[in-house]
């Protein structure tokens, strides 16, 4: 059985789909997207239905414990699902259920461990297979990679790579630990973080941040939900950003070569990519053609 929602869960279910008999695919419930509203159906819903595997879309938890409770399943994998399993769901899977977590565990447990990681400054990161508990990312830990954070991967790139190498682990993983081949390892709670749910107040940029704060922001957020800055009485996402040299002070604009400058705290940052209200994403350079600076 598996369970999970969005694209960054796809890889793990064809994985696993190639490797073992899926037996039930559990996603959330289609949503309203885009200006239309229409309700459209999570990335791992579609995956399902081109592998021809049967899906369910409780949309409490109490759904999901009573459609678990008819069936008889070896092991359960869980990917970005975005629903508490409690106490009765858990014990419904033979050998438990495992967790394709995005990060180093105990490092970032939590909701959002990849924004949190490049907010935070990060150089490294990483994939663990946890063995869920009642907890929250608090299991004992089966494997773990770990991989780099690059200068320029944003939020969205550094969750592809990590999606990929936990669908790779998760197929080194799984098998043994249905086989009884694998030890679980209680995790070291001393060094754990906590990477919380992103709330619209963590998706402010402003002049008040530092240089590094400001791009850390702004790449841990792209491409969506975006950064998002205040200018004139509007905001705008942020997307893309760099440190700049000899810029405007804190809350100044300035350009450089056609491209918008913004000061902030000990420097300043130029905007590459930036999304007006209403409108398409676009460069800073063509967001500022035909315009003033803002005052």
């Amino acid at each position: 059985m598996f369970a999970g929602t969005p694209p960054e869960a796809v890889p793990s279910l064809e994985a696993l789909s190639r490797v073992g008999e899926v037996d039930l695919v559990i996603t959330r419930p289609d949503r309203p997207r885009g200006r239309s509203r229409a309700p459209r159906p999570p990335a791992v819903k579609t995956a399902a239905g081109s592998l021809g595997l049967p899906v369910a879309q409780p949309a409490t938890a109490g759904e999901l414990e009573e459609m678990l409770g008819t069936g008889t399943f070896d092991v359960g994998v869980v990917v970005a699902f975005g629903m508490i399993l409690r106490p009765r769901a858990l014990a419904a899977p033979s050998a438990g259920f495992l967790n394709v977590h995005f990060s180093l565990l105990p490092r970032w447990r939590g909701a959002a461990p990849v924004e949190r990681a490049i907010m935070a400054g990060d150089t490294s990161t990483g994939v663990s297979i946890m063995v869920m508990d009642e907890g929250l990312d608090t299991g004992p830990v089966l494997a773990r990679e770990e991989t780099p954070i690059h200068p320029d991967d944003t939020g969205g790139s550094l969750r592809e790579r990590l999606a990929d190498l936990g669908a790779r682990l998760l197929v080194d993983t799984v098998g043994a630990w249905v086989d009884g081949q694998l030890d679980a390892v209680p995790q070291d709670s001393s060094g754990a973080t906590y990477a919380a749910r992103i709330e619209p107040r963590d998706r402010l940029v402003s002049a008040d941040m530092s240089v590094g704060e400001f791009v850390d922001r702004v790449r841990a957020l792209a491409p969506t939900p975006g950064a998002r800055l205040k200018i004139g009485m509007e905001y705008h996402k942020i997307l893309s950003a760099a440190p700049a040299d000899n810029g405007p002070d804190p809350g100044e604009w300035g350009s450089s070569q056609a491209h918008p400058m913004f000061g902030v705290s000990g420097g300043s940052v130029l905007i590459q990519e930036i999304q007006p209200p209403g409108k398409r994403p676009m460069t800073g350079e063509e967001w500022l053609r035909g315009r003033r600076l803002p005052q």
